[in-house]
């Protein structure tokens, strides 16, 4: 076995180790201390990186390279999941409620993977190279957002981006596209408000129930006859509670759910295209209602210099047969934050295989990682980095 061959495997036994170090102590967000603890700790035996802590539970390694160049922003979200882990291997979470069952761990081993390749050598490194581990992905208003707008996180910074593992996608497979990536995750809530009454007469109370079934099927005619067919908008009511027991017309309903859009003029639109509904039909059989709109994540949206930029830089390193072209998903991601200050593409990495019985949902208590990812990951992380801070391409 050749050096470089003994190198290759120490790395990928160190991005393993960190992996499974990370699934088995996850962190909801905003209370990851043991996992910030645990990446800094890591990020200082290894040399030349400047180590600092942008807030309570967030990680930056800085790299100034050798070579003169652009400042790139590389970025790993490191929180988990309020789920209960159902997988049995020796590396379960420890903390039952909470799991990595998004992939996070893995983005993290990559990152850490990154830095060290990136440590060893900055004579060959152009520009700066700024990793920053952020907290809190699956919470909003989100970790990106609170690094963006409270910290000095992105002063300077010329370009950004990102990977995500996905168990749809076969493991070592590479997907980007240009522009629309993935959606603004919306929320909304609606109290219908009627009037409760015995169960055998319901002409003497208001059903609030009934009237919430109707809110919801009409709220697809949203989707089909008010918005143009090759607009994306996805409305959801994902949460319907009402009433007590058998017999009884309760007095209120409680609605939720999710929209879903990629075009920022859609998404403005969309509130009063849904209380339009809601209004509507609440006053035509005599209830009232509250609607409460919460805008989320922003839309995220790559820009197409970068995209392509890593599309070159996929198949240089795993193939042509490797790459693929992204579908765009209704999926949301505070990564768009930064792409308010700066362009930048964020990308997959496939991570599923039957071998590794890791094609479960994102999100699903069963979900895992094939760990052959992570070498994929850190190659194409470590090329972008060492391109995207090389001479400008318009």
């Amino acid at each position: 076995m050749t050096a470089t061959q003994d190198k290759g495997t120490a790395l990928r036994d160190q991005l393993v180790a960190w992996r499974r170090w990370l699934h088995m102590n996850p962190e909801v967000g905003f209370h990851e201390h043991e996992t910030a603890a645990y990446i800094e700790a890591e990020l200082r035996q290894m040399p030349g990186l400047l180590v600092s802590r942008p807030t309570e539970t967030s990680v930056l390694a800085v790299l100034q390279g050798g070579q003169p160049g652009r400042t790139a922003l590389l970025r790993a979200d490191i929180d988990a999941l309020p789920i209960h882990e159902e997988n049995t291997f020796d590396f379960a979470s420890q903390r039952p409620g909470v799991m990595h069952a998004c992939g996070h761990d893995g983005h993290t081993a990559i990152l850490l993977g990154v830095a060290k390749l990136l440590s060893e050598s900055p004579q060959d490194v152009p520009g700066e190279i700024r990793m920053i581990f952020q907290h809190a992905e699956e919470i909003g208003p989100g970790g990106a957002e609170e690094l963006v707008t409270q910290t000095t996180l992105m002063d300077g910074v010329d370009v950004v981006t990102g990977l995500h593992l996905n168990s749809q996608l076969p493991a070592g497979v590479v997907a980007v596209k240009p522009g629309p990536f993935m959606a603004a995750p919306d929320t909304v809530e609606l109290t219908i408000r009627g009037r409760g009454g015995h169960g055998a007469h319901p002409e003497e109370a208001v059903d609030p129930i009934a009237i919430g079934a109707q809110v919801v099927g009409n709220l697809q005619h949203v989707v089909s006859r008010h918005v143009g067919a090759q607009d994306a908008l996805v409305v959801s009511i994902t949460k319907f509670v009402s009433g007590t027991t058998h017999n009884v017309i309760p007095d209120t309903a409680e609605l939720m759910g999710t929209v879903r859009t990629f075009d920022p003029d859609l998404r403005q639109k969309a509130p009063a295209l849904i209380e339009r509904v809601v209004k509507g039909v609440c006053e035509a059989h005599g209830a009232t209602y509250e609607l409460r709109y919460e805008f989320g994540y922003r839309p995220l949206i790559n820009t197409d210099w970068v995209a392509e930029q890593l599309r070159e830089i996929a198949i240089e390193t795993v193939g042509p047969e490797r790459f693929q072209v992204s579908k765009p998903t209704m999926g949301g991601e505070d990564f768009s934050a930064y792409l308010e200050r700066a362009p930048g593409a964020y990308f997959n990495v496939g991570s599923g295989s039957d071998a590794a019985d890791s094609r479960w949902p994102h999100h699903h208590p069963r979900f895992t990682i094939d760990e052959a990812s992570l070498e994929t990951g850190v190659r194409m992380l470590h090329a972008a980095a060492l391109k995207l801070t090389g001479p400008p391409t318009t």
